[in-house]
């Protein structure tokens, strides 16, 4: 296999997220997020970074796409800051806000790149959570009124649109972990209910947007880690499938389904959340795509979670590179359940990156790491899974939540210090990836 071909129509892009780019947190109208909150709160990010400047992209934008441009990019991922248009999340309409999206996208179609647009990547206006966030079932409608906004404004340009990036990390790293905004701990139970709210809250924009800009293709983007059980054993593979069954079911068999899966039912005892009449038939509407954000897997024996794995490597996030891992997970999720087209909405690594006295960044493991995965997706929609596209985490390096900035996944480097953006070695043999419409197996060499 030296050379693996796709579809002449297939998307390749790369995806980012307002907060962790755009910077100007306080400026030209925007309200301020929990992520302007969080950030500002000491001892919750690494190196006590924010997203208060992150990359400019606010002002710099023209140069970004321009580096889009020069990579070749079909497609281009990004989510809207609701704060910025909406400061309080309902009511006002700030249209310095609605404007640079407007500049946003005009560019991006002069550039010949089409952009996909996600309405919710984490950064929640702060005043809808003082209104009880996630967890107050009256601010759902909120989110639909900001979704037909967008719609209604942007559908004449736009075709996709996503409702919520990875709504489970909103919930488990939100109110579990704490390791992301708003920062509650241990409240398994409020979780939950996040969840449940959150598809709800789906449910009603997929609705906002088909009435406000009817034509518009809707989808949602999950995040889905591979479970593999550790050896052929029958309890192992059994271990495995639970884990499965009652983690990773959570948005897919509710969104496709209809309900539930019962083995997450009995994982969760009594911290099911409230459901009310209706719900599934909102959460379960027919979507257009779904998008599919991966970047590892769990190895699960009838002991538990087994890590390190021998002989692995690891990323800088701590994640297994295992790329087959990403072809039985498509193949997973397709032959459970009626799916849609996928799109690929995130994949990507993080590794050190360092200017080589040529001024070059050399960075061959993340050239690997894509080359594997480009790779195995290519033999997933050989065994039947539709892929229509695949975009790169992440355009350039950014503000990695609570890592700050110092877990970089881009093509690009940010220096934070001056803004200066650097094409890597990966961006340069990406843009040979989406010239030639292939991934040639050889190692990659830079010029």
């Amino acid at each position: 296999m030296s050379n693996v071909s796709f579809p002449s129509n297939f998307v390749w892009g790369a995806a980012t997220a307002a907060y962790q780019i755009e910077g100007a947190w306080n400026e030209d109208g925007k309200g301020e997020s929990i992520w302007d909150r969080f950030s500002h709160t000491p001892g919750k990010i690494t190196n006590g970074d924010t997203g208060d400047v992150a990359c400019d992209h606010y002002h710099r934008y023209p140069e970004d796409i321009a580096l889009m441009r020069q990579i070749g990019l079909k497609g281009y991922r990004f989510s809207v800051s609701w704060p910025r248009v909406l400061p309080a999340g309902f009511g006002r309409v700030n249209l310095a806000g609605l404007g640079y999206y407007d500049r946003l996208v005009d560019s991006l179609l002069a550039a010949n790149i089409e952009p996909f647009i996600t309405l919710h990547h984490w950064d929640l206006p702060q005043a809808i959570w003082e209104r009880g966030g996630w967890i107050n079932r009256d601010n759902l409608s909120f989110f639909a009124d900001y979704a037909a906004l967008m719609a209604k404004h942007l559908g004449d340009r736009i075709k996709r649109w996503t409702t919520f990036n990875e709504p489970s990390v909103i919930a488990i790293d939100g109110y579990v972990s704490g390791e992301h905004a708003p920062g509650v701990k241990n409240d398994w139970k409020m979780a939950r209910q996040v969840i449940h709210n959150l598809m709800v809250a789906h449910g009603l924009a997929v609705q906002a947007i088909r009435a406000a800009a009817p034509g518009l293709e809707v989808g949602i983007v999950l995040s889905q880690w591979g479970v593999d059980p550790s050896s052929d054993e029958p309890s192992d593979i059994a271990a495995a499938n639970h884990i499965w069954n009652s983690r990773e079911t959570a948005f897919l068999h509710p969104i496709f389904r209809g309900y539930y899966h019962p083995e997450m039912v009995d994982a969760v005892g009594d911290q099911m959340p409230e459901v009310k009449s209706g719900d599934f038939a909102l959460i379960s509407q027919k979507l257009d795509f779904l998008g599919i954000n991966s970047y590892s897997r769990s190895v699960i024996s009838a002991q538990g979670q087994i890590a390190p794995i021998p002989g692995s490597e690891y990323t800088e996030m701590g994640w297994e590179v295992c790329a087959p891992a990403f072809r039985r997970l498509l193949n997973r999720i397709n032959q459970n359940y009626s799916l849609p087209p996928v799109y690929i909405t995130e994949n990507g690594a993080s590794f050190k990156d360092v200017v080589s006295p040529d001024g070059k960044i050399h960075d061959e493991r993340r050239i690997d790491y894509l080359r594997q995965h480009f790779t195995q997706v290519r033999l997933a929609m050989q065994d039947g899974v539709d892929v229509r596209g695949y975009f790169v985490w992440s355009l350039i390096d950014n503000f990695e939540w609570g890592h700050g900035n110092t877990k970089p996944f881009g093509l690009i480097q940010t220096d934070y210090d001056t803004l200066k953006r650097t094409m890597k070695d990966s961006g340069e043999w990406y843009q040979q990836v989406i010239a030639s419409n292939s991934v040639d197996q050889q190692q990659y060499k830079s010029v």
